[in-house]
């Protein structure tokens, strides 16, 4: 979930909704890295000259190429469509992809309207002038938001730019049938939790389901143990560069998480977060930490209703009081501002009816607006929307609320690194934010 700032020629064309069907294990989209150069073969977007008031189609860029999340935009659009009678085009790019290639797709020709994420990797881009304010839909849809969400979705100069559409909280999923099985307690300890992962050793499971072969999932581990440890404002400080990396709190994070280093899976390098899902779901692993969208691996019913999580264990200060809960949703591009029809899509986003078609599709995540319908949360979803509604302090994701230059080029290799042997320079990271951060 890292942008980097990869020049190459890029642009995203349309992927045909059947590009995947099975969804027994829901997996990676099937575009690969090499096949990227097709990828620039067609563009989106409203053209440079087209009208202001051009309102009958636009086109719409998602990096949510899993199948359960490309199957609930479609039923957004669909939706939108039907209301508005204005066409929408489409163009879904693998996920990683999307991410890793998001700078060079603003600055060509992108879509008038794209998936993606609040506070600082929304207010990046922003300030380079690759968005498009949109004041006039907030106008329309406010009323319905938190001052929070209103928080996360405003930029650097103070204008609205985001449209939050849902959220997930971050925590430890397992299977209640297997807990029951084994005896095994919720911990709301770090020291319960070794001791936890100890016995489900012993048992012959992979205590700590874990894979970072994408590189953004173990920023989860690292944030929350500097949060536990350091508090939420020091995870926000060390993000933005207002505290240094070469000090003893910063090494203390990587100490305690050595910790767990025996307890995860070993395979992690070469692991997606849907191949630990699958173990999960399978039995084989205790307990995974990952986001709410983990449950869109489960589509056997009975694997779902038997699914549960627990907030990340207390260790030194604020409790359980912080919740990673990333907020998702749709930006417009500079040159989807000048498309009325693109406005009125984000601003059904807005609404519970929007909402709505997404979360009847993918009930993994939380809606955010105001008045959406809670009639059919399991109670899985309700814990979630507790967890989140009760938290005192909510972070965005490492490479959210951090430079993205930081994030894919310093983050992902130092914890890849870490992972493999236990090993991190913490003065390099530090010399490497002091020249990103100086750049800015």
């Amino acid at each position: 979930m890292s942008p980097n700032e990869d020049r190459s020629p890029f642009s995203f064309n349309h992927i045909g909704m059947d590009r995947r069907t099975l969804l027994k294990t829901l997996g990676i989209g099937a575009v690969s890295a090499a096949a990227l150069p097709m990828l620039a073969a067609c563009t989106g977007g409203t053209a440079p000259g087209a009208s202001a008031s051009a309102s009958t189609s636009l086109t719409f860029g998602s990096g949510s190429s899993d199948d359960v999340p490309k199957a609930a935009y479609k039923a957004v659009t669909d939706a939108f469509t039907a209301q508005s009678k204005i066409t929408v085009t489409t163009n879904v790019v693998p996920h990683n992809d999307f991410q890793n290639k998001i700078a060079t797709y603003l600055q060509g020709s992108p879509d008038d309207a794209f998936t993606w994420f609040a506070g600082y990797r929304m207010q990046y881009y922003a300030k380079q002038g690759l968005l498009s304010p949109i004041d006039d839909v907030w106008e329309k849809i406010g009323g319905g938001y938190s001052d929070a969400m209103k928080k996360a979705s405003t930029g650097p100069d103070g204008k609205m730019y985001f449209v939050p559409n849902y959220n997930y909280p971050w925590g430890f999923f397992y299977r209640k049938s297997l807990w029951t099985e084994k005896g095994y307690e919720v911990p709301t300890t770090f020291d319960a939790l070794k001791t936890l992962s100890a016995k489900m050793k012993a048992d012959g499971l992979i205590p700590i389901e874990f894979s970072d072969k994408d590189g953004w999932p173990a920023m989860g581990t690292f944030d929350y143990i500097n949060m536990r440890l350091n508090g939420y404002q020091f995870h926000m400080d060390l993000t933005a560069h207002k505290e240094s990396w070469d000090q003893k709190k910063v090494t203390a994070v990587f100490d305690t998480w050595k910790e767990l280093l025996p307890f995860q899976n070993p395979a992690a390098l070469g692991m997606t977060w849907q191949d630990s899902a699958i173990s999960l779901g399978q039995k084989k692993s205790g307990m995974f930490l990952l986001g709410s969208f983990v449950t869109q691996q489960f589509t056997d019913p009975a694997i779902l209703s038997d699914i549960d999580f627990f907030p990340f264990p207390e260790i030194a200060m604020e409790g359980q009081d912080a919740v990673e809960a990333p907020i998702d949703g749709l930006l417009l591009s500079k040159k989807g501002g000048k498309n009325q029809g693109a406005k009125d899509f984000l601003a059904f986003m807005g609404t519970p009816e929007g909402q709505d078609a997404y979360a009847k599709v993918d009930p993994s995540n939380i809606a955010t607006v105001k008045g959406a319908d809670t009639s059919s949360f399991s109670p899985l979803n309700k814990k979630c929307a507790e967890t989140i509604a009760n938290a005192k302090s909510i972070s965005q994701f490492f490479d959210r609320d951090a430079l993205p230059a930081m994030a894919t080029n310093v983050m992902i290799p130092a914890l890849q690194g870490f992972i493999k042997d236990g090993s991190i320079d913490v003065k390099n990271l530090e010399a490497q934010a002091k020249a990103l951060y100086a750049a800015q």
